[in-house]
């Protein structure tokens, strides 16, 4: 797959996309509270899609990794979940560590971004466990400049990982983004810097930390999608869509 770079024209054109999923996880993460259903918070976020006039990255979504199609507008991981979580009737809980995952198209340009929230009273390990999922992306995009390569994120990534005590997974990471929610190039989160496709002015990429509080091994429940720990230990995701430029990047979904 040919990896596309934008020009200063195209990357203003994707902006309001950036704007609008930062918009709607904010919102998500306000409203999110014990006794809410994950089906409310798809509803919402399904809502909002719909005023806007965006299209959903998910819902006709349908992967050689998934059961698809996906059928929803939003992932929601809890606790051992952290990827792909499919929206089922399930009331949050005190503590519960939720993490939402949210993609969409607005005028044909796409965005992606993530974030975790603990519900109710926070437990310290699972804040702990988000704030390396949020040092791991700042310290990444601080990192995405030119000159340097995909490698130099993944391991700065897997760096901050192990600098808190966690292990990586590698089978899931980033990816290019730009009319297309998942492209070229793949970001492993974890690597050896100074390797990979070179980062160049007007490459969009989505960087999204996720680690487990005790292992790195995977497994899939029955509904095709959801991605759990194998070991029932609890797992955050953070994500931004970001570009490569002249200078410092963009940070699309800033919220």
């Amino acid at each position: 797959m040919a990896i596309e770079l934008l020009n200063p024209t195209q990357l203003d054109e994707m902006r309001p996309a950036g704007r609008f999923v930062a918009e709607v996880l904010t919102t998500l993460a306000e409203t999110a509270d014990v006794g809410m259903d994950l089906l409310e918070l798809d509803a919402i976020a399904h809502r909002m899609i719909k005023d806007r006039g965006a299209e959903s990255c998910y819902i006709d979504y349908a992967p050689s990794f998934g059961r698809g199609p996906f059928g929803k507008v939003l992932c929601t991981s809890v606790n051992d979940a952290v990827l792909h979580g499919l929206p089922h009737k399930y009331k949050l809980r005190d503590g519960d560590l939720v993490s939402l995952d949210f993609a969409v198209s607005v005028d044909g340009w796409v965005c992606d971004s993530a974030l975790s929230v603990v519900v109710g009273t926070p437990r310290d390990e699972d804040l702990r466990l988000i704030e390396a999922t949020e040092v791991a992306l700042a310290r990444a995009i601080e990192v995405a400049r030119p000159g340097g390569k995909i490698g130099d994120i993944s391991a700065t990534i897997g760096e901050t990982a192990r600098e808190y005590g966690y292990t990586v997974n590698t089978q899931f990471g980033g990816h290019g983004v730009g009319r297309t929610m998942h492209g070229d190039p793949h970001i492993s989160n974890d690597g050896v810097a100074g390797r990979g496709f070179p980062l160049k002015p007007g490459l969009v990429i989505a960087i999204e930390p996720w680690l487990l509080a005790s292992t790195d091994e995977i497994r899939m429940d029955d509904d095709g999608w959801t991605i759990r720990s194998a070991d029932g230990s609890r797992g955050a995701h953070s994500e931004h869509t970001i570009a490569i430029t002249d200078g410092d990047p963009i940070v699309m979904t800033a919220r």
